[in-house]
């Protein structure tokens, strides 16, 4: 799938739930966090925190047969739901099709407005982190 296909899948998703009802959508994230694959122990390091988020998100990313795969892991739940979507968006995508995305996505599900400003600030934070590892991984090849 490309990754408009999967981020239209997750918009799709989150508008099963009644826009006033926020908190069946936090679950929703809640859970999507808990699906999240485990990160190997030894990518738990401070050069895989992501700077800027009020909680701990460490990211690891590799190249794979020409595609980036990230892992990632938060100490908080709602946080772990955040990446859990971002990586479901753009693991197994190529480095220019990483960079060339949008994330209108985010918007279109209303996740920014409904955040606090520390956590919308580590929404930014974590899609910078993925647009670096897939500038980084595209500049190597």
């Amino acid at each position: 799938m490309t990754i408009k296909e999967i981020q239209n899948e997750i918009v799709d998703e989150f508008s099963m739930f009644d826009e006033e009802n926020w908190d069946e959508r936090y679950q929703y994230l809640i859970d999507l966090g808990k699906s999240l694959p485990l990160i190997d122990e030894k990518y738990k390091t401070d050069n895989n925190i992501i700077k800027g988020c009020q909680s701990r998100v460490w990211l690891h990313a590799e190249v794979n047969d020409g595609t980036v795969d990230f892992t990632a892991d938060s100490d908080a739940i709602l946080t772990k739901g955040l990446i859990a979507i971002l990586i479901r968006a753009f693991s197994g995508q190529k480095a220019a099709d990483i960079l060339s995305a949008n994330t209108e996505f985010i918007d279109e599900i209303g996740l920014k407005e409904h955040l606090s400003p520390t956590r919308a600030n580590g929404l930014v934070s974590m899609i910078k982190q993925i647009k670096m590892y897939a500038l980084a991984f595209q500049s190597q090849q």
